[in-house]
């Protein structure tokens, strides 16, 4: 007999890691164009928490969180091709407005999954999606970036920038990351060429000629990021904290900036796969908790130490 309800973790307020709760809730149904995937795992973003305590794009809950899913695939809705029953997939749903994966099952648009890599586990491959394709759309479909060129990844030991600096390697670029020292073996082992202590040492002084930034920080080290560009270099940002300045001092160094915000993006996503299949691209799982646990996971991530990702394994 069919479970119409499922576990999910929500809130009823915006707040500190405790107003998450697991709760019995009604199990979601494809409508057309979309699977039912019977989440297996759901990675953890900064944008978790942001959306937690404040509502960002969301505005006032109930809600539930997550963007990162790999499953399998429960049921697919009316015009659905690619997938059937039985199907392991991985993707990442709309963002911001297809939120839900946190959660034992989730809907979302059949073209926002791709085929899991057989050789990555969920765990693995549920750690991707979002912070994956961030990395990949700012590289590749906004710097454009080439073999040769000369790539600064600020925060190279975090979500995004641990893919960011595999991606870049991956396409032949130079790539220098920020970290703390301790981080430093890690981000080598990434592929990194150089790696800059941001706690002793100013990356405008030790980082030159650089081609693109790769900015997760925002504010002062945005702006202060252009000074290291080229001429007709680009920086590409991913948050959006006072970005008119950014903008304006672009312009008066010739260099590009651009703001992003990451979409679900099936092609983004099938060369995500294809580069994890070859062993070019792995995230790095730093830690998993269990659905129930997840007010913990938050409070982990918002330390801002965590290396690499953090997972929530839904059906360990």
């Amino acid at each position: 007999m069919t479970k119409h309800t499922m576990k999910a973790l929500t809130q009823t307020t915006l707040g500190a890691p405790d107003v998450l709760h697991e709760a019995e809730v009604a199990r979601p149904e494809p409508g057309i164009g979309q699977i039912l995937v019977a989440v297996h795992a759901a990675g953890l973003n900064p944008t978790d928490w942001k959306h937690r305590e404040g509502g960002l794009f969301l505005g006032e809950p109930p809600f539930t969180l997550g963007w990162d899913v790999s499953g399998v695939v429960e049921a697919v809705g009316f015009g659905v091709s690619l997938f059937e029953p039985g199907d392991e997939v991985f993707g990442m749903l709309p963002y911001p407005f297809g939120a839900g994966s946190h959660a034992e099952y989730v809907t979302g648009p059949a073209r926002a999954f791709v085929p899991k890599p057989a050789a990555l586990s969920h765990v693995d491959a549920g750690a991707l999606p979002l912070a994956a394709l961030t990395a990949w759309q700012a590289l590749v479909d906004n710097a454009r970036i080439a073999p040769g060129q000369r790539v600064l990844v600020h925060a190279a030991a975090g979500g995004v920038g641990h893919l960011a600096v595999q991606i870049a390697k991956a396409r032949g670029a130079y790539v220098i990351g920020t970290a703390s020292a301790a981080k430093h073996d890690f981000v080598r082992g990434l592929g990194a060429d150089e790696v800059i202590d941001y706690r002793t040492a100013d990356f405008v002084a030790e980082a030159r000629d650089i081609d693109v930034v790769l900015d997760s920080l925002g504010g002062e080290n945005c702006l202060r990021s252009l000074e290291v560009l080229k001429p007709g270099g680009i920086l590409v940002s991913i948050l959006p904290d006072k970005w008119d300045p950014v903008r304006d001092r672009a312009r008066e160094l010739g260099v590009r900036a651009r703001l992003m915000l990451v979409e679900h993006d099936q092609a983004g996503m099938a060369a995500i796969a294809a580069l994890a299949e070859s062993g070019q691209l792995r995230a790095h799982v730093s830690r998993t908790y269990a659905l129930s646990e997840a007010a913990k996971a938050h409070t982990e991530g918002e330390t801002g130490r965590v290396t690499g990702k953090l997972v929530l394994a839904v059906r360990p």
